[in-house]
């Protein structure tokens, strides 16, 4: 009797699609929809597009457009390959089905680390905002309540977590959008007590492109670590009660998500302040509202980014616990951090908890050597993911209109060719790293990272083939 022989893959494939998953379905279709609207709106958006501004000048409005596209058709392809087959491993899942273990491995981890320090990094911003408020008290307590409180509620039920992320999401879209109107109202001069200021802005001060292309260029990397953070709803589908519909709902509604929130408050910025003012570089959105006369304009900022600090924290914890849950149930980490206690991974989420508070740590003790060596590490790691993201799709792609064309529920555009497009862009982004000299020791770090978990992970690999 002859036996066909399946590839690793595929036999993970058809044991994940058989085997039921330990984890809860306790996130409701309104947590997901919020969780998609309200993870475009993070700190990066708010703070970092400062840089950017200063920079690129108006043409921030062409990079954000620009990176924009480049990361709708990422979500395209992460939604395509989500919606046939949901999972909380998410595009390490699929690196692992379409390119084999040690590519699971790497992007998994190297997403892992990424959010790890990000918890940090967010612990760090919004201990220093309540330092604002309450002059005289040290910022480690912030950071230590903060930890407490988003480690405790990823220790409970998954709809904890979806409750937090529900109503901070809400509170985000809330502001942005209340900020959009007030913003097109004054540029169409239809805001009482203000005039428009017509395109001066944009076209005076060096003009649409004050800094030439070179300008334009940083602006399009600090717009592209602004969007990091979308992957997590694709995680998070999995733990929901319609994946499949919850995914795919989502990733059709990045594209107006990502014009209005991203290129349009952009744009709004950029009309009614000038670029180059000093209050604009450091804070753009209270420097906009200050030009509308609203008092207490930086205050009201302040609080927004405390709720999107927060917000992407208790997201961050979310997606870390859940992806090394992930990959330690594919036999890719410790397994100790595989126990599941009430349908939730707590092992994994102290663990992730506990690195990103190391993490804070470091920025104490070691601010310009560990700390810093570690935020150079990740600084090109969404990129990374992304190249993986697009080789994953191009792979699974055939294979599904091979063997399960009915799984199809979200298409990527064009395909293959945007496909290659989207590629191209990843490895143009990090090449125009390499040419900044103030991002190119990311992309160092990020290689040296990258090449350590490939090593890694084909020993992983190799050591599980021997077993089998």
């Amino acid at each position: 009797m002859s036996q066909t022989l399946t590839p690793p893959g595929q036999q993970n494939e058809a044991a994940d699609a058989a085997a039921p998953s330990p984890l809860s379905n306790g996130l409701k279709q309104r947590h997901l929809s919020m969780i998609a609207l309200g993870g475009v709106i993070g700190a990066g958006l708010f703070v970092g597009s400062g840089a950017g501004i200063a920079a690129a000048g108006p043409s921030i409005v062409l990079a954000y457009a620009a990176s924009g596209l480049l990361v709708m058709f990422v979500m395209r392809m992460l939604g395509e390959m989500s919606a046939a087959n949901p999972a909380s491993g998410s595009f390490s899942v699929h690196a692992e089905r379409a390119i084999g273990p040690w590519a699971g491995f790497t992007a998994g981890w190297m997403f892992w680390t990424l959010l790890c320090v990000g918890v940090a990094i967010e612990a760090i911003g919004a201990a220093q905002i309540m330092v604002g408020w309450f002059p005289g008290t040290p910022s480690w307590m912030w950071v230590l309540v903060f930890m407490a409180v988003f480690c405790g509620s990823n220790l409970a039920a998954v709809s904890h977590f979806g409750e937090f992320e529900f109503w901070f999401a809400a509170l985000k879209i809330g502001a942005i959008a209340l900020f959009l109107t007030l913003g097109t109202l004054a540029v169409l001069g239809l805001l009482p007590g203000t005039d428009s200021p017509g395109a001066s802005n944009l076209l005076h001060d060096g003009g649409f492109l004050p800094n030439g292309v070179e300008g334009l260029l940083v602006g399009l990397l600090a717009s592209v670590v602004a969007y990091g953070g979308l992957e997590t709803v694709t995680i998070a589908a999995a733990e929901s009660d319609d994946p499949v519909r919850g995914v795919a709902k989502a990733v059709r509604t990045t594209m107006w998500r990502i014009a209005i929130v991203y290129v349009g408050s952009m744009l709004v910025i950029v009309t009614l302040v000038p670029w180059n003012a000093e209050s604009t570089a450091k804070a753009p959105y209270a420097a906009a509202l200050d030009s509308l006369g609203i008092p207490g304009a930086a205050q009201i900022m302040n609080v927004v980014i405390l709720i999107a600090l927060l917000s992407a924290m208790n997201a961050n914890i979310y997606g870390s616990s859940r992806m090394a849950y992930s990959l330690v149930s594919r036999g890719q980490g410790p397994k100790a951090l595989g126990k599941v206690a009430g349908r939730v991974p707590r092992r994994a989420v102290l663990a992730s908890s506990g690195f990103g508070f190391v993490t804070v740590l470091l920025s104490y003790w070691y601010p310009d050597t560990l700390f810093a060596w570690l935020l150079n590490m990740v600084g090109g790691v969404i990129l990374v993911v992304w190249g993986f993201i697009a080789v994953s799709q191009f792979v699974l792609r055939r294979r599904l209109e091979r063997e399960a064309p009915e799984k199809l529920v979200v298409k990527m555009w064009g395909f293959p060719y945007l496909t290659w497009v989207a590629l191209a862009g990843v490895v143009a982004v990090l090449g125009l790293m390499v040419w900044d000299e103030d991002t190119r020791s990311q992309v160092l770090f990020t290689g040296g990272l990258t090449v350590a978990l490939v090593i890694a992970g084909l020993v992983n690999q190799r050591r599980d083939s021997v077993r089998n």
